[in-house]
């Protein structure tokens, strides 16, 4: 991937060796790449580094971003994925940094087909309430940012659907996928080169996804051959999902089409497998 030095310097990343952290990493070469070493959800750590190192932008990548974990879990989702932000979005507004941030579909409820960046968010889990509670604070504390809703994240370098299909077809006769929940995948690649372009924009909200709709179905049937329907009903989990979750853009074109960015990807995983 060739990308284009950036105007403004330093950028850091937060959760950067995440799945979409990796990703960008390659869109983002200069940053500086923050993980584990330090603590989001500490507020004194990240004023203190975010004012000692004064950078233009600040990519918050990092989040607890397991839905079912999330239900068990409902503390460390909030703090994590809610009040943490809020630290960072304070200090970006002391240090004079840019934050861009990353959101999910999952802030709504799902009985609307399609939702607008205005549209009234209505969570129904715990992930979906944490994530929203990270959008709150961050236009509370701030009013440089980059809110970047996306939807069903895939990629190198972390748990995703496309690779739990992979396993699950090699290893049972028939996947059960269900078919009435409706989305849009995303290829982390994709999102992390869009972030560049959307620094340029004005601050905000944005809804960034690869263009297509689709079922978790229809998405597994791209992906493994023997992939079979079945309903929501049929496939209890702790965490509920929204029906629909697809998020359409008004304030910035989408992404390519999800069929095509999927194809990039399992050439990618193909490639790395070959001898």
């Amino acid at each position: 991937m060739v990308v284009a030095p950036i105007k403004t310097s330093p950028v850091v990343i937060f959760g950067a060796f995440g799945m979409l952290g990796h990703a960008l990493q390659q869109a983002f070469p200069e940053a500086v790449y923050k993980g584990r070493d330090l603590d989001i959800t500490d507020d004194v750590m990240v004023r203190a580094f975010l004012m000692d190192n004064k950078p233009a932008i600040v990519i918050n990548a990092a989040a607890y971003t397991d839905v079912e974990g999330c239900e068990e879990k409902r503390e460390q989702a909030f703090e994590v994925n809610g009040m943490a932000p809020g630290y960072i979005a304070e200090a970006c507004h002391e240090s004079g940094s840019l934050l861009v941030h990353y959101s999910t579909d999952y802030i709504f409820n799902g009985e609307k087909e399609e939702y607008l960046e205005m549209d009234a968010p209505d969570p129904i889990n715990v992930y979906g309430a944490s994530k929203l509670l990270g959008e709150q604070l961050i236009q509370q504390y701030h009013d440089n940012y980059r809110i970047i809703r996306t939807s069903w994240l895939y990629g190198p370098h972390g748990r995703n659907f496309v690779d739990t299909m992979l396993t699950l077809s090699r290893q049972m006769d028939q996947v059960k996928v269900v078919n009435d929940q409706f989305g849009r995948p995303t290829y982390t690649y994709d999102l992390a080169v869009k972030t560049r372009d959307l620094l340029e924009n004005e601050p905000g909200i944005y809804h960034v996804t690869n263009e297509g709709i689709c079922t978790w179905y229809e998405f597994a049937k791209a992906i493994i051959p023997n992939a079979v329907p079945c309903s929501t009903g049929e496939f209890p989990r702790k965490a509920t999902r929204p029906k629909y979750s697809v998020l359409v853009s008004t304030r910035t074109r989408p992404l390519r089409p999800w069929r095509e960015a999927l194809g990039d990807y399992l050439m990618t995983k193909n490639r790395s497998l070959s001898p």
